[in-house]
């Protein structure tokens, strides 16, 4: 049996006649950038992730980012200020606050959620810190709560990196709808994935959405006048008209990796597997399903041979990274461990009911 960690094809496959159709209508109609499907899209995300405001945006990364210069525009953070983002993250977070001139400011995640830990803020909290990243890593909402409580003592802004976390909940809230503003990657791996590079905001705040919405298009506020110094970062017509077709479908996609993760979490015996935890007031949607284990490459070559492709999430730190080498002489054991150890294995709704019992049992055989 060959099993791949992912296979868009087969994942984008049920929508492939929506799909066709969609290029055609935008095709047909000859707008290609910031058009109708864009301000339906942008209409419809923020309804789902119960919100008043959304903003179609070039990346994951991008919306970060403009989130961040958002803020700047609207005099809340400074060049120079500081952004508590957790150790163990995707790179984009970091480079997100570094692309903004903000200080990113690493902290070590619970070891049992690989999320922000609450209780490491007051330890890194200094005269400068006025933002926090927490990201939603793998697909289960940050414990925001305590970490909300934090930012409202001491005047803080809280932004989700919610780029794995479509349709999360956390103590009946979306993923999206639980800080100041949130940043979504729309890239084809992703729970809702489209066809190339995507992202979105999504905030209650009207004036941040407005600069948003203004900096992704060069800082214009109208047709060749522009307030602010932006960037070229719009989600294309395209893009928005294949989200579009997938976004009711997103729900059910996500159940599937719930059931599939359920099955990992009851019948995954060994006792060198290291399983993930989910807070109980969460709903963890699997964008990643990570397990650790402390000799992972004779783990990924024994499943390699079994015909079942794994992946990392992710090799190397971002502390740890050459781009960073005024961070490289910091260390954050926790993070570092799950970095050593973490093996992601398949979990997406394509997967049928023998794979996941054949990874099971082969996962359960390892010597």
């Amino acid at each position: 049996m060959k099993i791949p960690y992912l296979d868009l094809k087969a994942l984008n496959a049920p929508y492939e006649a929506a799909i066709k159709a969609a290029m055609e209508e935008v095709l047909d109609r000859g707008w290609y950038v910031l058009g109708e499907k864009v301000a339906e899209f942008e209409r419809v995300w923020a309804q789902y992730c119960d919100v008043n405001y959304a903003v179609g945006v070039g990346s994951g990364l991008d919306a970060l980012q403009l989130i961040l210069e958002g803020y700047k525009t609207l005099g809340t953070l400074g060049p120079g200020d500081e952004v508590i983002i957790p150790a163990n993250s995707f790179v984009a977070t970091q480079l997100a606050v570094v692309r903004a001139q903000l200080v990113p400011i690493p902290v070590e995640p619970d070891p049992n959620t690989y999320n922000l830990n609450p209780e490491q803020l007051s330890l890194h909290l200094s005269p400068k810190t006025k933002a926090i990243i927490p990201v939603h890593l793998y697909g289960q909402p940050a414990n925001m709560r305590p970490i909300l409580e934090f930012a409202q003592a001491h005047g803080l802004k809280v932004i989700e990196d919610a780029a794995q976390a479509h349709g999360a909940v956390y103590q009946g809230s979306k993923a999206g709808s639980l800080a100041n503003a949130a940043a979504f990657s729309f890239y084809p791996v992703k729970n809702l994935g489209c066809l190339g590079d995507g992202g979105a905001v999504t905030t209650n705040h009207k004036e941040l959405a407005n600069a948003i919405r203004s900096l992704r298009n060069y800082g214009a506020t109208e047709k060749y006048l522009y307030a602010y110094s932006g960037m070229n970062s719009r989600l294309d017509e395209l893009q928005a008209a294949f989200l579009l077709e997938k976004l009711p479908h997103l729900d059910r996609d996500n159940q599937k990796r719930q059931a599939i993760a359920s099955r990992y979490l009851k019948e995954i015996k060994h006792p060198q597997l290291i399983l993930p935890e989910t807070l109980p007031q969460s709903t963890h949607v699997y964008h990643i399903f990570p397990v650790r284990v402390p000799n992972r490459d004779s783990f990924q070559s024994y499943l390699a041979e079994a015909g079942i492709q794994t992946a990392i999430h992710y090799p190397l730190p971002p502390h740890q990274q050459p781009a960073y080498s005024d961070l490289n002489h910091q260390q954050f054991p926790i993070t570092e461990a799950i970095h050593r150890e973490e093996v992601s294995l398949p979990c997406n709704p394509a997967l049928t009911d023998v794979e996941v019992g054949y990874i099971i049992e082969k996962i359960n055989y390892w010597n």
